[in-house]
């Protein structure tokens, strides 16, 4: 399973098809149906021989000015409505039948003594038709009183609607017709009337309300007459939105998208000539009809063209990451993190092209971001190569746009420099000023360059602001996200594991002193070894802080902890001192784990001792058991070697440290020879053969040590009578 996933990790094939799956879907997010041989700006100069039609093609109207028109073509139709059968006669005609039913119930109700408040076989309310149904039994009983029959109310109903019915009853609320006038379709034809001669159901019935209470009886008939016309109030102007939407869009078919035409052999734009809006509209129709006119094996060489043409801007990186940085050239896991990058970004270019909004939204794709994410995971050389790429790739999707490259590869540049040397997360936001003043500059000069107004400098100027205060913040939520997921550690992970407040560092400070002061020493000496050569020094002093975090669990075992000058090794045996040393280096892994760190860190701890000798107790173990019965693998480091710059430093510094330590009046002939003696030794035993140093860095790094270590053991004047107080005899004297 091991070798397979480290197969993954570095097989060419998976780099292959990383880079050709980018490419592919990149090349997919071209716009489609143009030429990209050229890429016009207005107000340029067109800089090419004079351009003639080879045919006869229109000339597409400007964007914003269709869709100006598209709109006010909507505007202008007439919201439809359909007029039903249901006319005032046919209302009148139904409510006649109605009226001899609910007669004919009420008698039959009457006749059989059913006096039941409840019963209604109407849609009346029962109140209400307990009403109409005294008013009838008046009428037989021959007692009605001022003329109060019941067919008298219907036909006050019948009149009232025949009055509201003459014109029409929208199904609709009127007010939410937004035209003052509307068209009302009888059969094929449109009729277009005043809004105001129509009513909806809601005003026709207040109208009715208005005109019974406006009656001369008592509340409750009132009440019973109102529902009951109420009823009868069903629209007959019906609202269609399918027919609205029809005549909408046979509006907008109308609408050309053409403003003129070019003949063929007509001179499109002469040399030298200023690019227009006017021109501009020309080339770019010229450009699409020449697109349309290439056919299908047209189109594929173009999609060749798009494929090589990201290709060969991929391949600057690549060969940059294969000449200069190959350990990021062999991990899949790094170029799988480029290619999610870079499709980021393409993604996000293809939809702002896909937004027709006459604002610059195109300052909103976050090159600038990307360029600090890159930085600060990799380092300022590969951010600065992946903004260049970027930025490319991010003009070709927008058209060959030359200016808009050029702006975002200023302020991607300008991002990169300011968080090369990054000390803390809040840094990042200080990037703020140097992108806005990238954009500003940039806006300025090509907004100039092409005679553009003021007001939409000003624009471009919000929209990149936009863009310098986003940016930042994007950056740092996405840095996480690709720490935890990608595991990397970047140099702010690195400045978060370098405070002593860490819990890891705290337990090895309370529990192995003497360790934690040797690791703080060595911490000095690796971060400076580490700037002479070119490696990294965060890197170098991290790793010696935990490099010896296994030894907390049995601190004893250690001579630098053992404060009480007793060592436990001088009573056992050779091969168990062996086993308990060598022991804090699985234990030290584990702990490490336990704490999360990252594997960049866990690296140092079994690397710094590679697979050296313990020799002390290998000569012990000879003189006890005889050289011949002494295998001396079993008295080996479990290793593997230093494979970086920073394990080797630590592995030196590790030696050397120590050695130095146990020196008596150390002086700089005493120190470089031990130092020389240690550094020859792990040269001579391999210990280095897997580090990328060279003869001239390891001298940088015997400097560098020299340096430090003479100052820190540097000679000190003696107090007076330091010698007797040291023996603790002045106190007595003065006893005494």
């Amino acid at each position: 399973m091991a070798d397979k996933k480290f197969n993954i990790r570095t097989s060419r094939r998976i780099k292959l098809l990383i880079g050709l799956v980018t490419v592919v879907l990149i090349v997919l997010m071209f716009p489609k149906g143009e030429s990209l041989e050229s890429e016009v700006t207005e107000g340029t100069i067109w800089i090419h021989d004079d351009l003639i039609a080879p045919f006869a093609f229109p000339i597409i109207k400007d964007p914003d000015v269709y869709r100006r028109e598209l709109k006010r073509a909507a505007e202008s139709v007439y919201p439809v409505f359909v007029k039903t059968g249901s006319n005032a006669r046919g209302f009148v005609d139904s409510i006649q039948s109605y009226n001899f039913f609910i007669i004919k119930m009420i008698d039959s109700s009457l006749q059989s003594d059913r006096e039941q408040t409840d019963f209604n076989p109407t849609f009346l309310s029962s109140g209400n038709f307990n009403v109409f149904k005294n008013i009838r039994r008046q009428e037989r009983n021959l007692t009605a009183v001022r003329n109060i029959i019941l067919t008298k109310l219907f036909s006050i109903a019948q009149n009232i609607l025949i009055e509201i019915f003459k014109n029409g009853v929208s199904s609709i609320p009127l007010d939410e017709v937004k035209k003052d006038s509307i068209a009302v379709r009888t059969g094929n034809v449109d009729r277009i009337e005043a809004k105001s001669f129509f009513v909806d159901v809601e005003s026709a019935k207040q109208e009715i309300k208005s005109a019974i209470e406006r009656l001369d009886y008592t509340h409750e008939i009132k009440r019973a007459l109102i529902e009951y016309t109420s009823h009868f109030l069903i629209p007959n102007i019906i609202y269609s939105e399918q027919m609205t939407e029809e005549e909408v869009t046979q509006a907008q078919n109308n609408v050309s998208q053409y403003i003129g035409i070019i003949n063929e052999n007509e001179r499109v734009i002469a040399k030298h000539d200023r690019i227009t809006r006017e021109a501009k509209l020309k080339i770019d129709s010229y450009k699409e009809a020449k697109a349309e006119s290439i056919g299908n094996e047209g189109y594929a060489l173009q999609l060749v063209g798009k494929f090589l043409h990201i290709g060969f801007i991929l391949t600057l990186l690549t060969i940059y990451l294969f000449l200069f940085r190959k350990k990021l050239f062999r991990d899949n896991q790094k170029i799988l993190l480029f290619a999610i990058t870079f499709l980021f970004l393409s993604v996000i270019t293809f939809l702002i092209n896909k937004i027709t909004v006459s604002a610059p939204i195109h300052y909103l794709i976050f090159i600038p971001a990307a360029s600090m994410l890159l930085t600060i995971i990799f380092d300022s050389r590969v951010g600065f190569y992946s903004t260049v790429v970027i930025a490319l790739i991010a003009g070709a999707l927008r058209g060959n746009d030359y200016a808009f490259t050029a702006m975002n590869l200023f302020a991607g540049a300008l991002s990169v420099y300011t968080v090369r040397d990054i000390k803390n997360r809040s840094q990042i936001f200080r990037s703020f000023l140097y992108i806005l003043s990238g954009y500003t500059i940039s806006v300025l000069a090509f907004g100039l360059e092409r005679f553009a107004s003021w007001d939409t400098i000003l624009i471009e100027f919000a929209f990149a602001g936009t863009n310098a205060l986003i940016s930042p913040v994007l950056t740092y939520g996405l840095l996480i996200f690709f720490e935890r997921i990608f595991n990397i550690t970047t140099d702010l992970t690195l400045l978060e594991l370098s405070n002593f407040d860490r819990p890891a560092l705290k337990e090895l400070a309370r529990k192995t002193p003497g360790t934690f002061n040797h690791s703080i020493t060595m911490g000095t000496l690796a971060e400076n070894a580490a700037e002479q050569i070119g490696a990294n020094p965060l890197l170098a002093r991290v790793g010696a802080y935990y490099h010896d975090i296994g030894k907390t669990l049995t601190p004893q075992n250690f001579v630098e902890n053992q404060l009480n000058n007793q060592n436990i090794h001088e009573n056992l045996s050779p091969e168990e001192s062996v086993g308990l040393i060598i022991h804090h280096v699985n234990e030290g892994i584990k702990i490490a784990r336990e704490y999360k760190l990252p594997e960049e860190i866990i690296d140092f701890i079994p690397q710094h001792h590679g697979t050296m000798v313990l020799s002390f107790f290998y000569e012990k173990a000879k003189k006890l058991y005889g050289e011949e019965k002494v295998n001396i693998e079993d008295y080996k480091y479990p290793g593997p070697i230093p494979q970086t710059k920073e394990t080797a430093i630590i592995m030196l510094a590790d030696g050397c440290e120590s050695a130095v330590r146990s020196i008596e009046n150390p002086d700089a002939a005493k120190v470089e020879n031990l130092m020389e003696s240690i550094i020859k030794n792990r040269i001579e035993s391999g210990q280095l053969n897997d580090a990328p140093l060279t003869f001239s860095d390891i001298n940088k790094i015997k400097e560098a040590f020299i340096s430090i270590l003479l100052g820190q053991h540097h000679r000190r004047i003696r107090y007076p009578k330091q010698d007797e107080i040291e023996r603790g005899e002045t106190g007595n004297k003065e006893n005494a």
